[in-house]
């Protein structure tokens, strides 16, 4: 198995009202595809709790079959889709961690 780990940073200019619908759309967006990416077997998208030590707005932790899966999963129309309407226009930093895993 596969983690396949992003840390983003949201635009500053962006209002709290603004973070706050764009980190829920986010959120819905990415944990929507379990079941739509094949090999995709978890989604978690953390958007609250923030600690002022923090230097990253939204965490996305997944868990894929394989890294042939990540791979597809990168390409994929749905996953795709939800990068360019929902992530790519409001993040101006983006961090990602990928790692095999043995077991969860």
């Amino acid at each position: 198995m596969v983690k396949h780990i992003i840390l983003w940073t949201l635009n500053p200019e962006l209002s709290d009202d603004q973070k706050k619908t764009v980190k829920a759309g986010i959120k819905e967006g990415l944990e929507g595809l379990v079941g739509k990416v094949p090999g995709l077997i978890d989604v978690k998208v953390q958007i609250d709790g923030r600690l002022a030590s923090s230097n990253a707005d939204v965490m996305l932790d997944s868990t894929l079959e394989s890294e042939e899966a990540l791979k597809a999963y990168a390409k994929h129309p749905a996953h795709v889709a939800v990068a360019d309407t929902k992530v790519r226009p409001y993040t101006i930093q983006r961090s990602c961690l990928d790692f095999e895993i043995s077991s969860l």
